[in-house]
């Protein structure tokens, strides 16, 4: 090796015969032209390390000093060739000879040598630096000398901070981490995003996202494409997916925080991918949305129990209570009255058609003629059961045409409106006594009853059995 801004010197034992001890050093080669070659690339290369680098020979003389050495301390190869040490110029005297002995005490040492020292720039500043040494060969095979690779000690510490990064998110994160290409397919996988996306680390790596998920692809796409274009979003966001691991399909929503990944080597940044940092919030959410709608319901029972108030008679207040319990609820509602045989009479009902208000069927409680319902009908199932009873169309098969039709007929055959799915009877009771069935009815557009639908069927049953019941005292019916 040579200086790049003075002549070399060889690395020997320090004696001055050449002749003998110096043969075991590291000495410049002959000057032929490709020597010259070889040491202007070895020059350009040290030259362009990003860490200083110095050499010492056997007593300890500086041989080699490069530019990085120059910009973190201040002093050019002429100023530190062919010094001794560190003494009087690049560090003070205590520290010189610690860091001289222990520079020098890796040429008896196997491997790298790791050590901080204190040293001073060319304007009387002290600067901590971090330093890798080891001994160098001679011809001989005996150590003709030390190298040492030195950074600011800030510099390496952030380095090593990135690193442990990295290397945390890859394994302790509780967060997914996934590392998106340019081509939007995954190059590397954390243990936790592998569970979330149920599937092993090494399967996930080069496949298309779309053999990964069923539902929410494009959204995700569209968010690593913005990031690689434009830069990561102020904010996270949360999408919804399904899994294509997940035989049910399931939808998952997870909250996302998107980082462009850029190449620091380049002379501008260039997009090397994206980096997703993802959580599974679905139960969170779950929560949310089950609270909003359970707060929306029961301000629309209040509302109606105001409205209710102002009715003019008992059975418009229970007709009105079923507008308001419809919203956001189900598409239909039917309201039939038990006679004194408990037979069921259809007293009001929404239209069949275009959604509309609940309206009251004028004499239908005088006519006592019941509503045809089939043996085993959900209405006479909730009568016989005093309970609330749920029921649904099975998952349609065949055509499109064919699935609509088997709809209709099921729908049919329980006298309810064409293209019901899902059906809900709540049983109305009131001082004791059975005093009619509430139905809802949902199409196929919306899920099938579950239980907090059921609660909240009860309630409004229980309202609208008050109001039918005061009919009956008033003797409205």
């Amino acid at each position: 090796m040579q200086p790049f801004d003075a002549q070399p010197k060889p690395l020997g034992d320090g004696s001055g015969d050449d002749d003998t001890g110096g043969s075991a050093g590291l000495t410049a080669p002959a000057a032929t032209e490709g020597h010259e070659g070889d040491e202007q690339l070895l020059a350009a290369l040290l030259d362009g390390m990003e860490a200083g680098l110095c050499a010492f020979d056997r007593t300890g003389v500086i041989t080699h000093w490069n530019a990085e050495a120059t910009r973190i301390l201040g002093w050019t190869a002429d100023d530190a060739v062919g010094r001794r040490g560190f003494a009087g110029w690049a560090a003070r005297s205590p520290d010189a000879a610690e860091a001289e002995e222990r520079l020098l005490g890796a040429m008896d040492s196997a491997g790298r040598q790791v050590h901080e020292f204190a040293l001073l720039t060319k304007d009387g500043r002290r600067v901590l630096v971090r330093t890798q040494s080891a001994a160098v060969q001679g011809t001989d095979g005996r150590p003709a000398g030390v190298y040492c690779a030195f950074s600011e000690v800030h510099v390496q510490i952030d380095l090593e901070r990135s690193i442990a990064l990295s290397e945390a998110l890859f394994t302790d994160a509780s967060w997914g981490v996934v590392l998106i290409d340019a081509d939007l397919r995954p190059a590397v996988v954390n243990a936790k995003a592998s569970r979330l996306l149920q599937t092993g680390r090494e399967e996930v790596l080069g496949r298309p996202l779309g053999d990964l998920l069923t539902q929410g692809v494009e959204e995700l796409e569209n968010a690593l494409q913005h990031v690689l274009a434009e830069g990561a979003p102020p904010a996270t966001t949360d999408l919804w997916l399904a899994l294509s691991a997940d035989q049910e399909s399931r939808r998952r929503c997870w909250r996302s925080g998107f980082v462009r990944l850029g190449s620091p080597l380049g002379e501008e940044p260039v997009p090397l991918g994206v980096g997703w940092l993802f959580i599974d919030i679905t139960r969170q959410k779950a929560t949310e949305t089950d609270g909003a709608q359970v707060r929306f319901r029961y301000q629309q029972l209040h509302r109606a129990d105001r409205a209710a108030a102002e009715c003019g008679t008992a059975l418009e207040a229970a007709a009105l209570q079923l507008d308001f319990a419809l919203a956001g609820f189900a598409d239909h509602a039917l309201l039939d009255l038990a006679d004194d045989a408990g037979r069921l009479i259809r007293i009001a009902a929404t239209p069949t058609g275009e959604p509309g208000p609940c309206e009251l069927t004028p004499g239908a409680a005088d006519s006592g003629i019941p509503v045809g319902y089939p043996l085993a009908h959900p209405a006479l199932q909730a009568l016989e059961r005093i309970g609330t009873v749920r029921t649904s169309f099975g998952p349609p098969t065949g055509a499109e045409s064919a699935a609509e039709a088997r709809v209709d007929e099921w729908a049919a055959a329980r006298r309810w409106p064409p293209g019901t799915v899902h059906g809900l009877v709540a049983v109305l009771r009131s001082r004791g006594r059975t005093v009619g069935a509430l139905t809802f009815l949902r199409g196929s557009g919306r899920r099938l009853f579950d239980r907090p639908d059921a609660a909240y069927a009860e309630d409004v049953a229980a309202r609208v059995a008050m109001a039918l019941d005061l009919a009956g005292l008033a003797g409205e019916r």
